[in-house]
C-alpha cells in the first residue's frame, strides 16, 4: 500500500465480504457513495481525500465460487476520534455493487506507533552490539539510547510538558504523583493514566485537569509528600489520596505496592479527618460547599445538608451496593437532565433510574463502571463524567437505553439500542 508518511496517523482495515461478484471500482464506490451526507459536512470522504487528510484506498479482493472477499485499507490523517468515527461508518455498508455485503473494521492501527516501535527496537540491537566500541560514544549519546529503551510509553503533556502516561489524555479518572520517575515506575506495571507534578508548585495543566477528571493524589510516604497533599487541596480538586508505606517513595513500589495503595485509596475528607489534619479539613470542606454532606470532626458523623443523598465513602469489597436516592424526578425533562448534568459534574458522580424516571442507585465515577453491573431495571444513566466504551458497553449489558453525559470519550461500536446525548448537545 502506498501511504504518504507525512500525512498518515492512522491506517483503517476493514473484511468485506459480498454473497456475489464484484470488483474493486464498485467497492471504492460503495464506499463513497454509502457514507454520503451520513458524518455530516467535515467528515465527508470526497471532501477529506481532496483536502490530503485521507488518502488513496487500496482495495484487496478474491473472489472464489461466487463469492468475493478481502479487505480495504484507508490511511487517516485525522485525529484518533475522527478516524475511529470514520472506521465506524464503514459498517453501515450493506451493499456493494449489486451485491448484499458485510464490512467489519479489524484494526484502526496507529502508524506513529509502530515507527517508533521500530526505532526503540532497533536502537536496542545497536546498543547490544556496540559492546566496547560504544565506549568511545559521549556519554551523553548513550544515556540518550538508555532512556529511550527505559521510558517506551512516557510523553509530555500540557503547556508545561509534564511527564505523563499514554491514556491521560482520554481517560476518565488520573492518578497525580510527583516526579517523572513515579510515571516510569506506574508504566512499567501498565498504570498508563498518570501525571507528575514535577515538584510541590502545582501546574496549571493539573488544576484545569482536575476539574474535569476523578483525581487520585499518589504520593512518597515522606515529608515530601504531606507538603504535595497541602499545596493539591489549595489548587485543585482532588477526590482520594493514596501514599507509599511510611518512608519509601512511588518510583521504587513493587507492582503489590503500588496496587495495595491505589487499592486502598481514602476519599479527601476521610483522610485529612484520620490524619488530624483539622485545618486543612476545613478549608476543604468550605471550598467544596456544593458537595453533598459535611462531617462534624467532633463526632465524626455526615451531616446532611439539603441534598438527599450522602457523599459517598469508598467502596471496599463487602459493599457493593449505593445508597437509594429517595426523590423523582422527571427524566424525560430536557432542563432537569441538564441541571442534573452539572450537578453531577460538580460532584463527580453517576446516578442510574428505571423506566419510571424513579432514581435506583447513585455511584462515584471512579466506580461506576464496576459497581452497576449489578443494578436491575435500568433504563437511563445521567454520568458527570466522560462516557468510554466500556461505559455504553456495561450499559448496554444492563438495559439501559439512554446515556447522557458530559463528554463523549473514545467510543467506537454503540449499540443502535441505546441513544448517547452529551453536554453540548442538548
Amino acid at each position: 500500500m502506498n501511504v504518504d508518511p507525512n500525512i498518515t496517523k492512522y491506517v483503517i482495515k476493514a473484511k468485506i465480504v459480498t454473497d456475489g461478484v464484484v470488483e474493486k471500482p464498485d467497492v471504492v464506490g460503495a464506499i463513497f457513495g454509502q457514507t454520503e451526507g451520513l458524518l455530516g459536512e467535515e467528515l465527508d470522504l470526497r471532501d477529506l481525500q481532496k483536502s490530503g487528510k485521507i488518502g488513496r484506498i487500496e482495495v484487496e479482493i478474491d473472489t472464489k465460487k461466487g463469492r468475493t472477499e478481502g479487505f480495504v485499507l484507508i490511511p487517516s490523517g485525522l485525529d484518533q476520534v475522527e478516524s475511529s468515527i470514520l472506521a465506524a461508518a464503514l459498517e453501515t455498508i450493506d451493499r456493494i455493487g449489486p451485491c448484499k455485503a458485510k464490512v467489519d473494521v479489524e484494526d484502526v492501527e496507529d502508524v506513529r506507533i509502530n515507527k517508533r516501535d521500530k526505532v526503540i527496537q532497533r536502537a536496542e540491537e545497536l546498543y547490544k552490539k556496540m559492546g566496547t566500541n560504544g565506549k568511545s560514544l559521549s556519554e551523553s549519546i548513550i544515556q540518550s539510547v538508555r532512556e529511550e529503551v527505559e521510558k517506551k510509553e512516557i510523553l509530555s503533556y500540557g503547556e508545561e510538558h509534564l511527564p505523563a502516561g499514554p491514556a491521560v489524555g482520554t481517560s476518565d479518572s488520573i492518578i497525580v504523583v510527583e516526579g517523572r520517575n513515579d510515571v516510569l515506575n506506574l508504566l512499567r506495571y501498565g498504570i498508563k493514566n498518570t501525571i507528575a507534578v514535577q515538584g510541590t508548585s502545582v501546574p496549571k495543566t493539573v488544576r484545569e485537569l482536575s476539574k474535569a477528571r476523578t483525581v487520585t493524589l499518589f504520593v512518597d510516604g515522606d515529608h515530601g509528600g504531606e507538603l504535595i497533599i497541602k499545596e493539591m487541596l489549595q489548587v485543585a480538586d482532588v477526590d482520594f489520596i493514596a501514599r507509599a508505606p511510611p518512608g519509601t517513595e512511588v518510583e521504587e513500589l513493587t507492582y503489590k505496592q503500588i496496587v495495595k495503595a491505589l487499592k486502598y485509596k481514602t476519599p479527601v475528607n476521610q483522610y485529612l479527618e484520620s490524619h488530624g489534619m483539622l485545618e486543612e479539613l476545613k478549608e476543604f470542606t468550605e471550598k467544596n460547599n456544593k458537595g453533598i454532606t459535611d462531617v462534624n470532626v467532633e463526632t465524626k458523623e455526615e451531616l446532611p445538608k439539603q441534598k438527599p443523598v450522602k457523599e459517598p465513602k469508598q467502596v471496599d469489597d463487602s459493599e457493593k451496593e449505593s445508597p437509594v436516592i429517595q426523590e423523582i424526578n422527571d427524566i424525560n425533562d430536557p432542563q432537569f437532565v441538564k441541571n442534573k448534568l452539572n450537578e453531577l459534574f460538580e460532584s463527580k458522580m453517576v446516578e442510574i433510574y428505571d423506566e419510571s424516571g424513579n432514581p435506583i442507585v447513585r455511584y462515584p465515577i471512579s466506580d461506576a463502571v464496576e459497581l452497576m453491573q449489578g443494578v436491575k431495571n435500568a433504563s437511563t444513566i445521567i454520568s458527570g463524567g466522560v462516557v468510554s466504551q466500556r461505559f455504553v458497553d456495561i450499559a448496554f449489558n444492563i438495559g439501559v437505553k439512554s446515556i447522557y453525559g458530559m463528554k463523549m470519550g473514545h467510543v467506537t461500536k454503540k449499540p443502535e439500542e441505546i441513544r448517547v446525548v452529551t453536554w453540548e448537545h442538548m
